[in-house]
């Protein structure tokens, strides 16, 4: 016979940081840059007019956005999209931390696709 399990997962806070100049990440932290902490977490990339490009799970949040979103050091095809297409000088990013974000990420996209009816341009799929 079939068993069922209930699973109940308990509540996800998120503390974001501001949302920060593209350019400021950029920057080495001694140059007066900001570096993203070495922990897992979820990041958002939007326009300076608001539209949100690109919402992603990192984790390591310095090594994922830092070196792969915004310089291209590791291997990362967003990134390399959004550094293409787009004037990153228009551009800002924040971040939060998790200890669950692939469950974070997919909840922001969840909610992102109910509110506007698609992904941000620059995510794939859920």
């Amino acid at each position: 016979m079939a068993e069922l399990q209930v699973i109940k997962i308990p509540e996800i806070q998120l503390y974001w940081s501001d949302w920060l100049p593209w350019h400021k990440i950029e920057r080495h932290a001694r140059l007066g840059g900001v570096s993203p902490p070495d922990s897992p977490g979820v990041y958002m990339v939007k326009t300076s007019g608001g539209e949100i490009l690109h919402i992603g799970r990192a984790s390591n949040l310095r090594r994922r956005v830092k070196e792969g979103l915004i310089k291209g050091k590791t291997p990362h095809s967003t990134g390399r999209r959004i550094r293409e297409e787009f004037d990153t000088t228009n551009l800002f990013i924040r971040w939060a931390e998790t200890v669950r974000p692939a469950a974070v990420e997919e909840h922001l996209l969840i909610d992102y696709k109910r509110r506007h009816s698609r992904l941000p341009r620059c995510v794939k799929n859920i």
